[in-house]
């Protein structure tokens, strides 16, 4: 899969999952895996760069002693989330397009 669709799409997963709730790194890692591959590695870059755009808030609660840091979807996240559905209905015409003219080959 093309490095920038699939990193698009592993965005969107993780703002989805955070649609349900605040949460942290390490559950938000535990919900997506049921669904998709995701390590540390790749979602901490991701939660900053949505952090970045505006798309999640963050902020620290103290857990055990320790400043965990927690995630908020933001109503741009959640209009990211929205134009990305949008726009899915042209990805899938060409996907289907590309199966049909191609599925011989």
């Amino acid at each position: 899969m093309d490095a920038q669709l699939k990193r698009g799409i592993i965005d969107i997963c993780v703002l989805c999952a955070l649609k349900s709730g605040d949460s942290y790194g390490y559950k938000i890692i535990k919900d997506l895996s049921p669904h998709i591959e995701i390590s540390e590695s790749t979602l901490y870059p991701i939660l900053k760069r949505l952090e970045a755009a505006g798309c999640v808030k963050t902020f620290k609660v103290e857990h055990n002693g320790r400043l965990r840091k927690y995630y908020s979807i933001t109503e741009a996240g959640k209009g990211r989330i929205s134009d990305f559905l949008d726009e899915w209905n042209s990805v899938k015409k060409a996907y289907n397009y590309i199966k049909e003219v191609c599925k011989d080959e």
